[in-house]
């Protein structure tokens, strides 16, 4: 069904109305967003007259994933990443290579009529995790802080290596219809692995260190802004041309973009783009478990007839999911072995046995699966019913990821000590700020007014003071006191910029400035507070 462009405007709008909607409730009764969105979606594709979602993984790759990976980097901490890079690497790299393996032979043996080949492409097509669903999750649990920049790192980066592994196994499908066409042995995938990752931290490198410069000379926050939001195109279309891993390339460029951020920004330009990007991720990201859902319709039929019958279909399912869970667990049991048995150095880095666990609870599949999935050539045996199967191994793995809430209460991991976080967060600002009354007492003259001066070391010594100088037992912590006390004054001081208002008092311009004021002086408590999701 063709829609003209009014139509086509209606169905976007009502498709965003639906994600808020959804997300919005589900939040409020504590449910799973990602789920509730894939359920309703996959109710709505059915209801005669909703258009159908054919799935268009290049619009997927190149359109849907790029923002959401640069997103999520430019909100990862490049330090914590660095000082957990053997971790991820373990995961991104290694658990995907044997997933593939373990899916693949598994999917050989249980579903009939598929290849070799062609199962090793579905073991790749289900082996990378999703960044959006992983930190969708994450972001609702109080996870110790190592383990998020554990899953979210892995999330980032797996793509590549399971891209990879599936253009080998796309070559030997298509070597098994055409004898003449081009196979990858085993120094093959190597090569086409090292030359992926190579060309797309290159890229990621240049696009960032050329954007950098670039945004460095503007001070404008629309301009800032509006080169941010090209900037994941700018690295993922390059690399992909020139046969890098465009995942990389994004998620390099993101890391080294939010990490020089404070350098190259202005203050102004940096909440722009952090608002903006806030807002984009949410909408892409709730979206995509929406699309999910809506393309249940269009791969059902194909699956069906395709497919070799209800029963069966149910057994392979549950087959391929267990082998899916299972490749998982045995990977991190296997990893947490080598890190509590292993070297001293990495039995120095504490990794126990219900990190181990949780991790292993965690792999949920997402937007990545089902791009990869419709990637696969049309000489593929049993293509529509291995994209039915990819669908199913999504829906499972966030049915699963439902129950990490639990799981993580039942291993009693150690929440973030957000008391400790804000403390430091304190004596770093009281470390800042006695660095600027320094730099003050240097720059101020006699023609300096003494109560401008006094006001600014009184603001300054503030966090020192009460660091040094700890209330009692039972007694609000000062800065804590201040927060909340200041949160009353700026209501009160909202209420009345909006009863002059009423009153026609001022005009509206001196309203605006005033309101917009104290919104930046609440935005600044807001800011003060450590959240469980990063």
């Amino acid at each position: 069904m063709t829609l003209d462009p009014v139509a086509t405007i209606v169905w976007i709008v009502s498709f965003v109305v639906v994600t808020v909607a959804v997300t919005g409730l589900a939040r409020r009764v504590g449910w799973s967003a990602p789920i509730a969105l894939v359920i309703v979606g996959a109710a709505v594709s059915f209801i005669p007259g909703v258009p159908a979602i054919a799935v268009q993984p290049d619009l997927i790759l190149y359109g849907l994933l790029p923002p959401l990976l640069f997103a999520a980097a430019i909100r990862t901490s490049f330090a914590d990443v660095r000082a957990r890079r053997d971790g991820i690497l373990l995961l991104s790299v290694g658990l995907v290579a044997f997933t593939v393996v373990t899916v693949g032979f598994t999917a050989w043996w249980v579903v009939p009529g598929i290849s070799l080949a062609a199962a090793f492409a579905f073991g790749a097509v289900v082996a990378p995790t999703d960044a959006v669903a992983v930190t969708a999750i994450a972001g609702r649990l109080k996870l110790p802080r190592r383990l998020v920049t554990v899953l979210e790192g892995e999330s980032l980066l797996n793509d590549a290596t399971a891209l990879v592994a599936l253009n080998a196994a796309i070559a030997g499908i298509l070597a098994s219809v055409d004898p003449g066409a081009p196979q990858l042995n085993g120094w093959g995938i190597l090569l086409e692995f090292v030359l992926a990752v190579g060309v797309g931290v290159g890229v990621g490198l240049v696009v960032g260190f050329v954007l950098g410069f670039i945004r460095k000379q503007l001070k404008a926050p629309v301009l800032d802004t509006s080169l941010s939001l090209i900037t994941p195109y700018i690295a993922f279309i390059p690399a992909q041309f020139l046969h890098g891993s465009g995942v990389l390339a994004v998620v390099v460029a993101g890391l080294y973009l939010g990490f020089r951020a404070p350098v190259i920004q202005t203050a102004e330009s940096r909440i722009a783009e952090s608002l903006n990007w806030r807002t984009i991720q949410f909408l892409l990201e709730n979206a995509v478990f929406l699309f999910i859902g809506l393309s249940l319709a269009t791969i059902l039929p194909a699956a069906l007839s395709d497919g070799p019958g209800v029963w069966e279909t149910v057994l392979i399912s549950a087959a391929l999911l267990a082998a899916v869970f299972l490749s998982r667990f045995v990977w991190m049991m296997i990893t947490t072995s080598v890190y509590r048995f292993g070297p001293q150095w990495l039995r120095n880095r504490g990794w126990s046995w219900r990190n181990g666990i949780a991790v292993s609870v965690a792999g949920i599949r997402g937007v990545v699966t089902l791009a990869a999935v419709f990637l696969l050539p049309v000489e593929t045996p049993g293509r529509a019913f291995i994209q039915f199967l990819a669908f199913v191994i999504v829906v499972g793995t966030l049915l699963g990821g439902a129950l990490l809430p639990f799981v993580i209460r039942r291993l009693r991991l150690p929440p973030p000590n957000f008391s400790q976080e804000m403390t430091e967060v304190h004596m770093l600002m009281a470390e800042a700020q006695n660095v600027g009354l320094a730099r003050l007492d240097e720059e101020v003259t006699d023609a300096d007014e003494q109560r401008v001066v006094d006001r600014l070391r009184v603001n300054a010594r503030f966090l020192s003071d009460a660091l040094e100088n700890p209330p009692g037992d039972g007694v609000e912590p000062p800065a804590r006191a201040y927060n909340r006390l200041r949160r009353i004054m700026i209501a009160a001081e909202r209420d009345a910029v909006l009863a002059a208002r009423a009153e026609g008092r001022y005009q509206e311009r001196a309203v605006k400035s005033v309101l917009a004021k104290i919104d930046v002086e609440e935005t600044e408590l807001n800011l003060g507070k450590p959240r469980s999701g990063e």
